[in-house]
């Protein structure tokens, strides 16, 4: 059935988070990959233009923020305009349905459980993600079966429909913070509230830990986090290079891919280095739906730690989880030096 859609030009809309975007560039690659002269465009957000910009699955990105200001008219024009023959909703957006209904875009694929989409699109699949064993990447490509995807690929095999590769290469500033012949570790300990967090006391022992090792430890995180972690990032100053709030985010992708791994929750950072190819360790509470079951980050080079039980006895305390704060610090260590040693082997 995918033959049937040669040539054609496909609108996919996914306006939230840097992790959630990561996971669905896979159908872009899904796109690429099974329909000849397919060409894709993706509707996303200021916040993440950096990242769909560097997929070379994307032809063409168009800015929701921009977008969104402009007179309706002028919004149908603008979509009109790209010669969109399948819009495919990865985000439900009420008012995105609505405009690409009035854009005339002739087939609009959205899910079933979204009472807007009954009055919206014209093809609906039946999908719920709230309790669903899915990936979320899989749940991503659930939405191209009308297309003709038919075998679902597992977690592993996605690795191969996602591509990343920074725009930019690192400036003579950036390349003067790396170290020579030391492996360079990313550490980055917040998440903007987006996952449930190790903590500093862990991110600050394992620092010194890598430190005494050899290695070069970075901390990085957003302006806003540094401040929230300037006490403890003045505190480990020896152990660490502090660049919090020194990257923009193309400057982060191609820092990202300089270096050697990174550790971090399930947060945008974690999805980032995973696809660029470096090793990524992701530390995971076993709490559905936000563990490893949904958000495996992909990468041939990703891993998880996550406590081997059921449990559900902090589902309501976020800021004090038990289940991932009880990930020793020696098992985030043995795991990073299991790389050192898969590299010189």
């Amino acid at each position: 059935m995918s033959q049937y859609y040669e040539n054609q030009t496909f609108l996919i809309s996914r306006t939230d988070a840097i992790g959630d975007v990561v996971l669905t560039l896979p159908v872009a690659g899904w796109l690429k990959d099974q329909i000849p002269g397919a060409k894709v465009v993706f509707l996303g957000r200021t916040y993440t233009e950096a990242i769909i910009l560097s997929c070379p699955d994307v032809d063409v990105f168009l800015n929701w923020d921009e977008l969104k200001n402009k007179p309706v008219t002028e919004q149908t024009a603008l979509l009109r305009q790209q010669q969109i023959n399948v819009a495919i909703h990865v985000f439900p957006n009420k008012t995105i349905a609505n405009l690409v209904k009035k854009a005339g875009i002739k087939q609009r694929i959205g899910t079933r459980n979204r009472w807007f989409h009954l009055f919206t699109c014209n093809t609906l699949v039946a999908l719920s993600r709230r309790h669903s064993p899915l990936h979320e990447a899989q749940l991503n490509l659930e939405l191209l079966r009308p297309l003709g995807l038919q075998q679902m690929s597992s977690v592993k095999e996605l690795g191969t429909y996602l591509h990343l590769q920074p725009a930019n290469s690192l400036t003579p500033e950036q390349e003067t913070w790396l170290r020579p012949q030391l492996p360079h570790i990313i550490l980055h300990p917040k998440s903007q509230g987006s996952a449930r967090e190790w903590g500093l006391d862990h991110f600050g022992q394992l620092a010194r830990l890598l430190y005494q090792r050899g290695y070069q430890v970075f901390i990085t995180g957003t302006a806003k986090e540094q401040s929230i972690m300037q006490d403890w990032l003045q505190e480990n100053k020896k152990f660490i290079t502090d660049i919090t709030g020194k990257l923009s985010l193309p400057q982060f992708l191609s820092f990202i891919k300089a270096c050697d791994g990174l550790v971090a929750a399930s947060t945008g950072p974690l999805h980032l280095s995973a696809a660029m190819g470096i090793h990524a360790l992701g530390l995971f509470p076993p709490i559905r739906p936000i563990h490893p079951g949904r958000w495996h980050p992909l990468g041939t080079q990703a891993e998880v730690l996550v406590l081997n039980k059921n449990c559900n006895a902090c589902r309501h305390q976020p800021a004090n989880c038990q289940c991932i704060q009880q990930i020793s610090v020696i098992q985030v260590l043995e795991q990073i030096e299991k790389w050192q040693l898969l590299h010189q082997a």
